[in-house]
């Protein structure tokens, strides 16, 4: 054989060779799963304390692709599929997931807590169940990005609040599941959704049932509160009638007589023909008599009319135009009823200011919608209830004071107590009953666990009144400088618990509630404390109150300047990043245990954040900068993260202070590295924490 020869024979097995070798490489490097998705398993394994019935899990990491992890599978090195239900899994849904499944089922646990924000960032995702859990709160504003979702079951849990406007852009979706919740409000959201099964039965679902919905094929109602709810399923879930007057009032099928059996006797079918023909003939005669008398009445009418108008106008369509009248005439207020549903559903994320939108003006259908004139979600109360509840306004009842007015408690005879804001009548003179109202109207719809909720207000006798919930453990302003024993229970867990419930209801008011709602006075003073220390953000949507939105200097609304942005100070523009600056000055003044402004200290350390930001990045001096209250007991890595994300909100120019989103991202991430950090041995965790030295200190970090 020739050596050319030897030379061609050999090629193709040598090409077999590599083509092998490169598959098998290609395999090997496929098993490795993508590092991100690693970090999203270990995250899950740890927060859920490593259940032993999750087969394969590591909390060391690994490779879940190539090992089988249970209920894992993969496309590639991505993790695409994670079925973890019926698994006894308990306690919150971390943060983070894997942001490529495309398939997410973790129902029938024991989960608690509200939906993770990481879902909104799950583009491919088809299927999500999170059903038979104990989630509780709102639903939330998730789903503005998920439109390959198909099936979504939230159904049997204890989910409360409206249906979130983004279920609007979930344009593939074809089931839906919700029952056995305790969800409110309207259901227009879902009227445009290409739905195949919608079960929403068992819930506190109220107003009118949009038509479109009648179309779905698989379609659960009942144990709501529903205006128009039909007395009984639509006809084609009933046995045929058997006369024409047996038929079910339904609009939204059409009503058809059913056929009459057959009669064998001949006579009897000529004898029943003869009866029928003079049915039809009676029935017949009778409506074109009817008829004829009313088109003769409604041309009388008609020239009448014209008479009186002087024959000056256009003909009309008079037997459809009496037709309406009767329509509008009979049913008045279930229309208004609907119109004020709808305009709850198109404004549910509220307007910060009084300026009527285009949508506000006009329907959806175009057509001319009413101004609103009395807010839906709150209480209208009397001027004498309210003196009755805060004792004539006195000053026992005085809660405190703001740029706006003073706060009353107010206990009312029911047991009920709530907190009264009385506005000054100095800024009521600037603004008529409608715009109050329509501001009123807003802000009631603010809906999020860390955000005061706005419950009644009173516009009797030229007063302005806002009655709100009642939260009863003080501010943090006063916590913090006020009372050096409670500054004390204020621990290095209490204080990031804090800055990040404030930080989601800014990302709500920011970045869910379209347009924006800028708070425009965010300071330590408005935010208040319950029993356990859980934020809760007032005043917000009161900005469309100031009598100057666009520039207000007010030392009361600017918290002497202390946590104004640079921005603002300048040239009086107020954005949602001055927003964010006030938010890192409320997260120096906790970290500190400093005002932001303080006169009675040496002039180079008056303001907070001149004196402390150079020193964020310094270990040593951060160190120093601790509130003394805290007693050294902090996990040192935290703290360096905390004062980078003070850093970054407040940098002197807007555009470099990140979103709410981003701030609230971090914080979740400071919270699970240290919460992997605290399983670690007490001699892991001796370099990084201080010991406690009195009894019961250990409770400083032991949920942190």
């Amino acid at each position: 054989m020739k050596e050319g020869e030897r030379s061609r024979m050999a090629a193709p097995a040598a090409d077999a060779a590599l083509a092998g070798l490169l598959l098998a490489l290609v395999t090997v490097v496929g098993a490795d799963t993508d590092a991100a998705d690693v970090a999203a398993l270990v995250n899950l394994y740890t927060s859920w304390n490593s259940p032993a019935q999750l087969t394969g899990w590591s909390a060391g990491g690994g490779d879940p692709c190539g090992a089988a992890w249970m209920g894992v599978s993969c496309s590639g090195s991505a993790i695409t599929s994670m079925d973890l239900s019926n698994n006894n899994l308990h306690d919150a849904i971390p943060y983070q997931l894997p942001p490529n499944l495309t398939y997410l089922s973790l129902a029938s646990n024991n989960f608690s807590g509200n939906l993770p924000y990481s879902i909104s960032n799950m583009l491919s995702l088809v299927y999500l169940n999170l059903s038979h859990n104990s989630l509780f709160q709102e639903i939330g504003e998730l789903f503005g990005n998920l439109n390959s979702l198909s099936e979504l079951d939230v159904s049997f849990n204890n989910m409360s609040g409206n249906l979130p406007m983004s279920f609007i852009s979930l344009s593939n979706l074809s089931s839906l599941y919700m029952q056995n919740n305790q969800l409110s409000g309207t259901v227009n959201v879902l009227s445009n959704l290409s739905l195949t099964t919608l079960n929403i039965a068992n819930n506190n679902f109220s107003g009118l049932i949009p038509g479109e919905l009648s179309s779905i094929p698989n379609l659960t109602l009942g144990g709501n509160s529903f205006i128009n709810m039909p007395a009984s399923p639509p006809p084609t879930l009933m046995p045929p009638p058997q006369s024409p007057l047996d038929q079910p009032e339904y609009p939204q099928a059409p009503i058809s007589f059913p056929d009459r059996p057959q009669i064998p006797n001949n006579q009897g079918r000529k004898k029943q023909g003869l009866q029928t023909g003079r049915l039809i003939g009676v029935v017949v005669g009778s409506i074109a008599a009817g008829s004829c008398i009313l088109f003769v009445l409604v041309f009388c009418l008609h020239n009448v009319h014209r008479r009186k108008d002087g024959g000056s106008s256009e003909s009309k369509d008079h037997v459809g135009s009496l037709a309406v009248n009767i329509d509008r005439g009979s049913n008045r207020e279930i229309l208004d009823k609907s119109h004020q549903d709808a305009s709850v559903a198109t404004s549910t994320l509220p307007q910060p200011t009084g300026k009527m939108t285009p949508e506000r003006v006009y329907g959806t259908n175009g057509s001319p919608a009413k101004k609103i004139k009395v807010p839906s979600a709150a209480t209208s109360y009397t001027v004498a209830s309210l003196q009755v509840a805060t004792n004539s306004f006195c000053q026992d009842s005085l809660l405190g004071e703001g740029s706006l007015g003073r706060v009353y408690r107010a206990d009312f005879p029911n047991g009920k107590v709530l907190a009264l804001k009385k506005i000054d009548s100095a800024a009521l003179s600037l603004y008529e009953e409608d715009h109050f109202l329509e501001v009123v109207s807003n802000i009631s719809r603010l809906r999020h666990p860390n955000i005061v909720s706005l419950t009644g207000y009173c516009v009797e006798h030229g007063q302005r009144l806002l009655v709100y919930q009642y939260i009863g453990n003080g501010t943090l302003h006063d916590l913090l400088h006020f009372s050096e024993e409670a500054s004390k229970n204020l621990t290095w867990n209490a204080r990031v618990r804090i800055v990040l419930g404030t930080a989601r209801a800014l990302e709500y008011l920011h970045e869910v509630c379209l347009p924006p709602v800028v708070h425009r006075n965010l300071k330590s003073s408005n935010i208040l404390l319950d029993e356990e220390y859980s934020p809760h953000l007032s005043d917000c949507g009161l900005a469309a109150l100031s009598p100057n939105p666009e520039r207000e200097v007010s030392t009361e609304v600017v918290g002497s300047f202390g946590y104004s942005a640079p921005e603002f100070a300048m040239s009086g523009t107020y954005t949602v990043k001055s927003d964010v600056y006030s938010f890192g000055v409320v997260m120096l003044e906790l970290l500190t245990g400093r005002k932001p402004l303080d006169r009675s200290r040496e002039r180079s350390e008056q303001s907070l954040v001149g004196w402390a930001t150079p020193q964020l990045h310094d270990i040593d001096a951060l160190a120093k900068m601790v509130d003394p209250a805290m007693d050294g007991m902090y996990p040192a890595k935290s703290l360096s993260r905390f004062a980078d994300i003070i850093a970054l909100c407040v940098q002197p120019e807007p555009e470099f202070r990140p979103p709410m989103s981003e701030v609230v991202q971090q914080l979740v991430r400071l919270l699970q590295r240290a919460s992997m950090l605290r399983r670690q041995s007490a001699e892991d965790l001796g370099s990084s924490y201080r010991a406690p030295e009195r009894e019961g200190g250990g409770a400083a970090w032991d949920a942190f």
